[in-house]
C-alpha cells in the first residue's frame, strides 16, 4: 500500500541525491529506497570501521501533544513513557489486546507534554490509528507528521568526529549527549532534532528536519566525512548491521503472532501503570506452553540460513522445530549467523540444531545475542 494517488511507490526527499550517487533502489514498504550504492560489504564495513550515512525518510513520525500526552502513551504503549525526561528517548512496543506486536517504536520526549513517536514505515497507518484510538479519552492530540519530516542517520565510530566538523551545524549541547538522548540543533537556519540513536549497533546520530533542508544536510555531512571514510549506505547494509547487533525487525522477529517475552523483550512492558496498557492482560498471562522463543544461531562455512528457512532438532528429524527469522553471512564475523524462533527445549546456549539450507542441513549452535557489540571508549 502506498500513499500516492496513482499507487506508485513514494520517493524520498533525497531521491535526486541517491540517483546522482548511482544507488540501486528497492520497493520497501511502499517507498523506493536505496538498497546499496557500491557493495553491501563495503557499506557494512564502513559503518563498523568509520561511518555510514543513511536515508531513513521512509520512517513514520507521529506527534503526541497535550497535557495528558504522558498518560495517553502510558496507556497506549507497553513502556512507562511518562517516566522519561525531556530530551530522552525510549524503545517501546505497541501491542494488540492479545499481546501481539503491532509495531516497535522509539519515543522521544521533546517537552513536558510533547512526544515524537517514530514508527516503522510499513506500520505508519496502523500506529497512527491505534494511537489516536487509545488517546481518545485523554487531553492530547495525535498528529501524523510523517510527510513533513525527513530523517537522516550518521552511524559509526567516527560519527561524532564528523558531526562536530559539519560547517553551519550548531549543536550547543552536543558535549555530554548520551545514548538515547536528543537535543535541538540548528543547521544553517533549519531546526534539527538530533538523537543519539540508531539501528546499527554503533555509535551515531539521527537527524529529524524539514524535507526541504535534507539534501543540503546530506551533502554537508558527506563532504565533511569523505576524508574520514564516510560513505552512503543502503538498506542491505542496515539489515546486516542490525542483525549482527541482535536488533529485531518488524515482520521478521516481531509480528502480531509473537508476545514480547518470546523475543527477548519481556522487560519492555511495565505492569502496574495507572489504568494499565493495551495488551497487559495477555502479556501478564504469558505465551502458551511450548511457544517458540527467539535465539541466536551461529554456523561454520559460508552457507547462511535466510528468513523462513526451517530449523530441525536433528539432522534426521522429519518435522521442523523452528524457523529462521533473519539470517546472513556476517560481514564482521566471517561466518553465518541467524535469529530464529525455535522450540524452547532447544533454546539453551550451546545446543546444536540444523538449518535446512536449500535441501542441505547445516549444523548451527545456539549462542547468546547480540552476535556483535561495539567497543565503547
Amino acid at each position: 500500500m502506498t500513499d500516492t494517488p496513482d499507487g506508485t511507490a513514494r520517493r524520498s526527499p533525497l531521491d535526486a541525491v541517491h540517483v546522482a550517487a548511482g544507488a540501486a533502489f528497492t520497493d520497501f514498504a511502499g517507498w523506493m529506497m536505496p538498497v546499496r550504492y557500491s557493495s553491501d560489504l563495503a557499506e557494512h564495513r564502513a559503518v563498523r570501521e568509520a561511518a555510514g550515512l543513511f536515508d531513513l525518510s521512509h520512517m513514520a513520525e507521529i506527534l503526541v501533544l497535550g497535557p495528558e500526552a504522558p498518560a495517553a502513551l502510558d496507556h497506549a504503549l507497553a513502556g512507562r513513557l511518562s517516566a522519561i525526561e525531556d530530551g530522552q528517548a525510549k524503545y517501546s512496543l505497541l501491542l494488540a489486546e492479545d499481546g501481539g506486536v503491532i509495531d516497535d517504536l522509539v519515543v522521544y520526549r521533546t517537552g513536558p507534554d510533547r512526544f515524537l513517536v517514530v514508527a516503522n514505515a510499513g506500520n505508519r497507518h496502523a500506529a497512527v490509528d491505534a494511537l489516536r484510538e487509545r488517546a481518545a479519552g485523554f487531553d492530547c492530540v495525535v498528529d501524523d507528521e510523517s510527510d513533513d519530516v525527513a530523517l537522516v542517520a550518521l552511524q559509526g565510530p567516527r560519527a561524532e568526529e564528523i558531526l562536530r566538523n559539519v560547517e553551519g551545524f550548531d549543536i550547543p549541547a552536543l558535549d555530554g549527549l548520551r545514548y538515547y538522548r536528543a537535543i535541538t540543533g540548528d543547521f544553517r537556519g533549519h531546526e534539527v532534532l538530533v538523537g543519539r540513536t540508531g539501528y546499527t549497533g554503533e555509535d551515531g546520530f539521527e537527524f529529524f528536519l524539514d524535507p526541504d533542508a535534507a539534501s543540503e544536510l546530506w551533502d554537508a555531512i558527506a563532504e565533511t566525512g569523505a576524508g574520514a571514510g564516510l560513505i552512503p549506505c543502503g538498506l542491505a547494509a542496515r539489515d546486516t548491521l542490525r542483525l549482527e547487533a541482535g536488533m529485531p525487525l518488524y515482520g521478521h522477529e516481531l509480528t502480531r503472532a509473537t508476545l514480547p517475552q518470546q523475543v527477548g523483550l519481556g522487560r519492555v512492558p511495565v505492569a502496574g501503570k495507572p489504568g494499565g496498557y493495551v495488551g497487559e492482560v495477555a502479556v501478564e498471562a504469558g505465551p502458551a506452553e511450548g511457544a517458540p522463543v527467539l535465539v541466536g544461531l551461529a554456523a561454520e562455512g559460508r552457507r547462511a540460513g535466510r528468513a523462513d528457512y526451517p530449523v530441525f532438532a536433528t539432522a534426521e528429524a522429519a518435522d521442523p522445530a523452528g524457523t529462521i527469522t533473519s539470517g546472513a553471512l556476517s560481514p564482521t564475523l566471517g561466518h553465518p549467523i541467524a535469529m530464529a524462533l525455535i522450540d524452547p527445549e532447544l533454546a539453551s546456549v550451546g545446543t546444536t540444531v540444523f538449518i535446512d539450507v536449500r535441501g542441505t542441513r547445516i549444523p548451527a549452535t545456539v549462542v547468546t545475542l547480540p552476535f556483535y557489540s561495539r567497543k565503547k571508549s
